[in-house]
């Protein structure tokens, strides 16, 4: 699929089928995917890397295969997991190399046509050509039920009477682009219906053109985004059991590819023995086997020290390598919802009950810290001076709020110490903040034990405040299973 809008469909390049034209688009997807878990996968020379498995022969017809496997299955689990997916144009950067000889190209070309047209008399051959491009886009638009529109574009442009209508000096080329707008008005989707409508605003022969590929551009990208929501159900159906043969295929071909994978499920298993105590019955020895543990409960423990992952230091598992990045994500979102559960906290001790029960001064004082706390993992931003601002304006937001509800507001010596208590949730280990992460990872270790039922398991105390931002974070866990 051509990724410029302006760009012409030369006869030589491009077939104009929808099924190419997609597939085009699906490629810079894959290619998009691959750079991602090229600059994703830890290099074998860094630390912690498990006992490799003893090296595996391959040829390189079958890694290119494994290879290009991976790739197909990195772009189905992007379409499912991702609803808002879809295709888009790549954009060249502006004043780069490639864009530059793109336009010059580009240019040529029009100015081309333009030329040939100006002839006396005009001469067709690239018209023709460029119709001959527009008829074969048009037909790969069609559905196989679409035989009076297949018929009728099938007729309008055949391009051996076309061609006989040049030679005699009897081709009306605008009547043929207003057929043209007329077909691609019927065919495209309503958001483009604007853009039809412009081009019926273009008497210039070339320009038209121009718009006119354009337009079918778009209206390419709209109709194999269609495709992608199209198949998305089914593949979410078959997704776990794709992945599943796509890895026992790479693990076939290279023994040692889920090292890391092997080593985050056994630290797992190991966090959950240390926290069991084994039942030893009185005056039994201090020997006794091993717990055993539940597979459900070590894989989803181990999905939430994905969200404590030392990503600049520590191999991400193979198996989640196309999730990284959202991971990633839920981690920051998970820092920041920590201190704002832990000021939450300090202030709603510091104020009692009397402005507990306020729905819309609990969410005006996370909209406040959510904004000042922007910025949080940046290596600019200074936590010390954010807590200071916030504590500032939180006490004139508490003072403010009680008394509006005939309270008497807090005393510069209460102020001093609630804004203490707000700037002391910068230290490493700071009590308030140590008991949120414990009930928050408690809750979601909760949320995935429960599986797929419809309640929630009950929010623990504390975390009233930020209970809709802490569901939307396990409801995305449990997502990346």
């Amino acid at each position: 699929m051509s990724q410029d809008p302006g760009r012409p469909h030369t006869s030589e390049g491009t077939s104009g089928k929808s099924e190419d034209n997609q597939q085009d688009n699906l490629d810079n997807s894959e290619q998009s995917s691959r750079k991602k878990i090229r600059q994703n996968t830890p290099s074998p020379s860094r630390g912690n890397t498990p006992q490799a498995s003893p090296p595996q022969f391959v040829s390189v017809e079958e890694l290119m295969e494994t290879a290009k496997g991976v790739t197909n299955m990195v772009l189905a689990h992007e379409i499912v997991v991702n609803g808002g997916f879809q295709i888009k144009p790549a954009e060249l950067p502006e004043n780069s190399l490639e864009r530059r000889v793109r336009d010059i190209v580009h240019k040529a070309f029009w100015d081309c046509l333009e030329t040939q047209l100006k002839e006396d008399p005009p001469s067709y051959d690239h018209a023709i050509k460029l119709v001959g491009e527009i008829k074969e886009t048009l037909l790969s638009f069609l559905l196989p039920g679409h035989t009076r529109l297949r018929n009728q574009i099938t007729e309008a442009l055949d391009l051996e009477l076309i061609k006989q209508e040049a030679e005699n000096g009897a081709l009306d080329i605008s009547k043929l682009a207003e057929f043209i707008i007329g077909m691609m008005g019927t065919l495209c989707a309503p958001a483009r219906d604007e853009e039809i409508k412009k081009l019926k605003d273009i008497h210039e022969i070339v320009p038209l053109f121009r718009e006119i590929f354009s337009v079918l551009d778009l209206m390419k990208m709209d109709m194999a985004n269609f495709a992608v929501t199209s198949i998305r159900p089914h593949l979410m159906q078959q997704s776990v059991e794709y992945e599943r043969k796509k890895f026992q295929e790479l693990y076939e071909k290279q023994p040692n590819s889920l090292d890391f994978i092997t080593e985050w499920l056994q630290e797992a298993a190991d966090d959950l023995r240390s926290r069991m105590v084994p039942a030893i019955d009185h005056g039994a020895t201090s020997t006794s086997t091993a717990p055993v543990l539940c597979p459900v409960a070590v894989q989803n423990h181990a999905y939430l020290k994905l969200l404590k992952w030392d990503h600049l230091q520590k191999p991400f598992p193979e198996t989640v390598l196309m999730d990284q990045s959202r991971f990633q994500e839920m981690q920051l979102e998970l820092d920041q919802l920590i201190l704002t559960g832990a000021i939450l906290l300090v202030t709603f001790n510091a104020a009692g009950t009397a402005l507990s029960g306020l729905p819309a001064f609990t969410a005006n004082l996370k909209m406040v810290i959510r904004v000042l706390l922007t910025g949080l993992h940046l290596p600019s931003f200074n936590l010390s001076e954010a807590l200071a601002v916030i504590s500032e304006k939180i006490c004139a937001e508490v003072n403010s709020c009680l008394s509006q509800h005939g309270f008497t507001p807090f005393t510069l010596e209460k102020e001093t110490e609630l804004k203490g208590q707000i700037q002391a949730v910068a230290k490493p280990n700071n009590t308030v903040c140590k008991l949120i992460d414990s009930r928050i990872q408690s809750f979601l270790e909760s949320y995935l034990a429960s599986g797929h039922q419809k309640s929630l398991p009950a929010i623990p105390g504390g975390l009233g405040p930020i209970q809709k931002e802490l569901e939307e974070i396990a409801i995305k866990t449990r997502k990346r299973e």
